[in-house]
């Protein structure tokens, strides 16, 4: 049995029917899925030390683990040419393995039988509750592929929060109630820190040694890396963070990255924590009445909804959908989204916030540097590759059409009814970054003024013949439409103005 290192579940389909007595369990770290982006530190030191203490749980079981260290002399650097050598040591009837996640994997999978000259068999993974080919079957023939009709028919599936045919509440969305913005609150509780073990500190000094300058640094880690303390992460969550999870799940503090969020994605996508079981817990919390109906709504919805449909989203259009550019974007990333150093608090907040921890919420995400992005025309691909950088949960079956369907809209409006853009308005809305900014949220133009206000028109004026027909942004060029001129041009210059010194790498 070959085991990935994101599919660290005992449950996996690969280890159905697994005997300790006659069957050998084969994991590596390879270079090839360390160094094919530049990950961040805490990724790869979460990956690795979290296949570490999985195999070490295996073994416990008795099962034979052949494992590969990045740093072993013999290591080939890849999974086929680990593969290869296991094979060869072995002397295997056959190989089993679960269908990898990622195109690129699945693909090299699929030459492993005839390079190994064994039979290889690969299944399906059975921790989605959706398969690839289920959510092709759904997919066909619908004019559009609205994820929340995918989810009416997943919490049917699944019978969560269901009363009969019905849904719990009478209501299948409640995201309507989670937009408030977020106060500061000393009394808000912790979330859960693991301390590193010896296994975990070796895997450390490892990443540090081998990736000295990828982003971020491994000093502050702090995941959970054995099935055991995901667990507990889970437990915390669903009891400390859970009831007041809703309202806020849309906004952003300074000196709270984390609100109420789960931090639990890291977890459920290499295999840690079992997506249903976390979404029966969650559901058993409000039944018992310890959360609200949407608190727990919105967290079902965002696992059995949102992860189900983007993975089918993923499959469905692959390959080639990481090229998808509507908009012809082309411009370089800016040299801030690796440092932070930037003018713009909101942008400077959460990509500092990434580089200490791996991690930002799906608002700042989507609503700050996924929407500067789109409106200062960077090139999509290039967006694409740094948030599977960045981010400790980003794998690219998840990452990829999050970034270019619906934060960057490249895709023309395959997956998103409409593009996610917004003025410097909604950032202080629902945050407290503009507090103290280098700029004016209120300015619509000028130099002192939020280079988002501008950049939001400048993108609406330079996209119409792509955007203007789209009926959910008819009110948007209506506006635009019954601007003077004189108002009109303000915005462009300032968008140019702001554009120009982008493009000569000047401090923005």
């Amino acid at each position: 049995m070959f085991v990935l290192g994101d599919q660290l579940s005992p449950s996996l389909s690969s280890l159905d029917g697994a005997d300790p007595a006659q069957d050998v369990i084969l994991m590596c770290e390879v270079m090839e899925e360390a160094s094919y982006v530049h990950h961040h530190k805490l990724k790869i030191a979460l990956i690795l030390s979290a296949m570490r203490h999985f195999s070490e749980e295996l073994r416990e079981q008795g099962f034979d683990v052949h494992y590969m260290s990045l740093d072993s002399p013999d290591n080939s650097g890849s999974f086929t040419g680990e593969l290869k050598r296991a094979v060869s040591d072995m002397k295997p009837q056959r190989v089993i393995v679960t269908e990898a996640a990622e195109w690129r994997v699945l693909q090299a999978m699929g030459t492993w039988e005839v390079g190994i000259g064994i039979p290889v068999e690969i299944r399906v993974d059975n921790r989605f509750l959706c398969s690839k080919f289920e959510f092709q079957d759904w997919a066909r023939g619908r004019r559009s592929l609205t994820m929340e009709y995918f989810y009416r028919d997943m919490r049917r599936r699944t019978g969560l929060l269901m009363n009969g045919n019905n849904p719990e509440g009478g209501r299948w969305n409640f995201d309507a109630e989670n937009r408030k913005p977020a106060k500061p609150d000393l009394f808000r509780p912790k979330h859960a820190k693991f301390d590193p073990d010896k296994t975990t500190r070796d895997v450390l000094n490892l990443v540090e040694r081998t990736f000295p300058k990828n982003i971020g640094s491994t000093a502050n880690f702090s995941f959970a890396v054995t099935r055991a303390d995901a667990e507990e992460a889970a437990r915390t969550f669903v009891k400390e963070f859970l009831p007041n999870f809703g309202e806020t799940q849309d906004a952003m503090l300074s000196e709270d990255p984390f609100l109420n969020h789960a931090l639990l994605s890291f977890y459920i996508n290499i295999g840690l924590l079992d997506p249903l079981a976390l979404c029966r817990q969650a559901e058993r919390a409000y039944i018992e009445g310890e959360a609200p109906l949407n608190a727990v709504e919105g967290f079902i919805r965002q696992i059995i909804g949102w992860r189900e449909y983007i993975r089918g989203i993923y499959w469905l259009k692959m390959p080639g959908y990481e090229h998808s550019n509507v908009f012809k974007a082309d411009r370089p990333l800016p040299g801030f989204f690796w440092s932070g150093d930037t003018n713009m608090a909101c942008v400077s907040q959460v990509i500092t916030q990434t580089i200490d921890y791996a991690y930002a919420h799906h608002i700042q995400r989507l609503m700050v540097v996924g929407n500067f992005s789109m409106l200062a025309g960077l090139d999509p691909h290039a967006v694409h590759e740094w948030y599977l950088s960045v981010y400790a949960d980003a794998f690219e079956w998840v990452e990829l059409p999050n970034v270019i369907g619906m934060s960057q809209f490249a895709d023309g409006g395959f997956m998103a009814s409409k593009p996610y853009a917004a003025s410097g308005a909604y950032i202080s809305r629902m945050s407290d970054y503009c507090d103290g900014c280098r700029y004016d949220v209120s300015k619509k133009t000028g130099e002192d003024a939020c280079p988002f206000n501008a950049l939001y028109w400048d993108f609406i004026d330079r996209n119409t013949a792509i955007l203007s027909k789209n009926h959910r942004l008819a009110q948007v060029y209506s506006t635009w439409r019954r601007m003077d001129e004189d108002k009109r041009q303000s915005y462009r210059k300032s968008a140019s103005s702001f554009l120009t010194k982008l493009g000569r790498r000047e401090r923005v």
